[in-house]
């Protein structure tokens, strides 16, 4: 039997969060706070405590009304250990039961629980598909209770990660023989990567987004939504912001989040001019270096194709973050419990413009960066 808390005092949240199996960004105070200053969800924190008094699970929940209704969403949680039968059980019924009380047309989770690696159907002999035993035994769980297979995933399915354990050099040998050279390139021609930390460099990241967003063709938001994002993540110590440069002249930039044992590739962006530089291979090197000397073991890439086949709109990113010799990453995905069938329904239908624009968030732009994940 789990006993459920309120939690309301950042550093408790987080500090404990932070010790949990599968603990994501998306789950940190912050998150939570950003999301509620930004797009209005309510953040409800979690914990979820055994006989014992062990926190073993913790669930960062975001409400929004949907007129007299409401929608929730649990994103990239809860963090508990999923081979443990008993624990999934009790934070399912609580989480099904909180949404039949609130009336929510759904209540949706994605948590950072694997399903398999490898690309299904691959013939890469060094990189076979497998499946994961918990993930799939979660999704039979799931299933069984209910829930479905989400038509919106609000973040990315896929994605590739990058064991940080290895030495540098191992990890320069698994990459592909093009973008080990183009990471050699830059210094070469006199390319340089510094950290980004102060408001004016918030504005160079903000200008070269702004320009990437042209060149590509896809629509931003406006710089204080990225100030409010990167800085207080910055300033709370789970992001880092890179900038490669030429002559003092920013060519690209990279913003990094961090918490428990990942760093994530959440941004990029570059400069129109000096491509030829090829200044995002550099970035990624150096985030990975600093990632390493900071003790995360796991780079992940934040995003690959549903399906991988070269008319996915991700082939062109996945094949830029497939030349550094990561894993192939596929998570069970988004998940709805659904309490009233003839609500949820009727909110598919009504509501193609809200999923449709969840959607085209969850898509980067291009194989220097990516979006970051909205849940909204």
């Amino acid at each position: 039997m789990l006993t459920t808390t309120p939690i309301t005092d950042r550093n408790t949240w987080n500090n404990t969060l932070r010790a949990l199996p599968y603990a994501h960004v998306l789950q940190t105070w912050e998150w939570g706070a950003f999301k509620q200053t930004e797009t209005g969800w309510q953040p409800e924190r979690l914990h979820f405590t055994d006989t014992g008094g062990a926190v073993v699970a913790a669930a960062s929940v975001l409400t929004r009304r949907a007129g007299p209704l409401r929608v929730m969403y649990v994103p990239k949680g809860p963090a508990l250990d999923y081979a443990n039968a008993e624990v999934v059980a009790g934070v399912l019924d609580h989480l099904q039961r909180l949404a039949r009380e609130r009336r929510a047309i759904w209540l949706k989770m994605d948590p950072d629980v694997i399903a398999g690696t490898g690309i299904p159907g691959g013939d890469d002999p060094d990189r076979p598909e497998r499946d994961d035993p918990t993930g799939q035994a979660l999704i039979e769980t799931l299933r069984g209770r209910g829930w479905r297979f989400s038509t919106s995933q609000v973040q990315f399915r896929n994605t590739m990660t990058l064991d940080l354990t290895q030495s540098a050099d191992d990890i320069l040998a698994g990459m592909s023989q093009g973008t080990r050279r183009k990471v050699r390139t830059g210094p070469k021609k006199d390319g340089s990567v510094r950290l980004a930390e102060s408001e004016t460099d918030l504005q160079t990241l903000y200008d070269l987004y702004t320009a990437t967003s042209a060149r590509q063709g896809f629509i931003i938001r406006p710089l204080d939504y990225y100030r409010e994002a990167w800085a207080r993540f910055m300033e709370a110590g789970l992001a880092q912001g890179f900038i490669a440069e030429l002559a003092g002249q920013a060519l690209a930039g990279l913003v990094l989040f961090h918490f428990g044992s990942k760093a994530w590739y959440f941004y990029g962006m570059s400069a129109d001019r000096e491509r030829n530089r090829m200044p995002t291979y550099l970035l990624q090197w150096e985030a990975m270096q600093w990632a390493k000397t900071h003790g995360y073991p796991v780079y992940d890439f934040w995003g690959a194709p549903d399906e991988f086949t070269e008319d996915d709109p991700l082939w062109g990113v996945y094949r830029f973050k497939d030349g550094f010799g990561g894993t192939v990453v596929r998570h069970i995905g988004a998940w709805d419990y659904v309490p009233n069938r003839a609500l949820y329904w009727t909110y598919e239908r009504l509501m193609p413009a809200v999923l449709g624009l969840m959607r085209r968030r969850a898509t980067p732009p291009d194989a220097s960066g990516t979006d970051a994940p909205d849940g909204d």
